[in-house]
């Protein structure tokens, strides 16, 4: 059952990440519990026990959490300093800000809007922005703010993508790529300063670019997928936050695979922004733990 934002007032989600070592598990438990908090859940992983990566997320109640929040987190400065220790305290009842884009193909847009009204994404959406009008209509019925941003002609889409940047400057905490069939600009990474999220429609590193399942047709493939993963300035080489898989047939067309593969890319697509949504990903490396 997906929480909503307010069953999560006086939540808070603390991210540990650093060295492994001895104590860190017993310190956090012992910092929570001196400052009134209640673990709800705690979560794990280290790469390795003997010099290792640590991670942790613990889900923790507090009362009154947001008059606490600046203690407790001069508490953690100075407790996991000592470890090595980087860390990131976050209030649950506060949703993240979602800015979606996307172009023509609306079903992983129409999927998320939907799911966001049905409470089971714990978000706010600010905004769609759309290389095309034709889910303009679709958009304001959920009654979230549509913007139209035709692509420029050519490889150069630095004044499109100065007008995006206009519009989601300081109103999201992260983006969505919904579909939307336009290549972003390192640039664009640089100045947007939030994670960016993007749904591949194939399985990942196969059938990179365009037409996946025209290609994926032509090899004879018994399994199509979706991928979700971070955008990064390698093209489709960002960290993978999910990834699913169906199996087909050799009788099924092309438009076959891409109908299923279409449910498939909802369902990745909806998990990732889901599982970000609730801090479950910590990206380390060109990889992700999810908790």
């Amino acid at each position: 059952m997906t929480d909503t934002i307010a069953s999560l007032v006086d939540h808070a989600c603390l991210i540990v990440h650093g060295p492994d070592q001895q104590g860190v598990v017993a310190e956090v438990a012992a910092l929570v519990s001196r400052n009134n908090g209640n673990i709800i859940s705690l979560d794990q992983y280290s790469t390795d026990p003997e010099g290792g990566d640590f991670f942790q997320r613990v889900v923790f109640h507090r009362p009154n959490l947001v008059a606490a929040m600046p203690e407790i987190e001069d508490d953690l400065q100075r407790t996991l300093s000592t470890f090595g220790m980087t860390w990131r305290l976050v209030d649950m009842s506060v949703p993240k800000r979602m800015a979606i884009l996307a172009s023509k193909s609306d079903h992983c847009l129409l999927d998320l809007l939907w799911r966001h009204r049905r409470g089971e994404l714990a978000v706010t959406i600010p905004m769609v922005i759309s290389n095309h009008t034709n889910v303009a209509e679709d958009v304001r019925t959920f009654g979230v703010p549509f913007f139209h941003v035709p692509s420029q002609e050519g490889p150069d889409k630095s004044q499109s993508e100065a007008e995006i940047l206009r519009l989601l400057a300081g109103n999201v905490d992260f983006v969505v790529l919904a579909r939307y069939m336009q290549v972003i600009s390192n640039d664009f990474l640089e100045k947007v300063g939030v994670p960016v999220i993007n749904i591949h429609h194939s399985f990942l590193p196969a059938f990179i670019g365009a037409g996946p399942y025209r290609k994926a047709k032509e090899r004879g493939v018994k399994l199509i997928g979706a991928t979700a993963h971070y955008v990064t300035e390698e093209l489709d080489e960002g960290p993978i936050i999910e990834q699913d898989v169906v199996r087909v047939t050799h009788a099924e067309t092309a438009s076959d695979l891409q109908r299923r593969g279409a449910d498939v890319e909802r369902a990745v697509l909806s998990r990732a922004v889901l599982w970000h949504a609730q801090d479950r990903v910590i990206r380390h490396g060109n990889h992700t733990i999810v908790f």
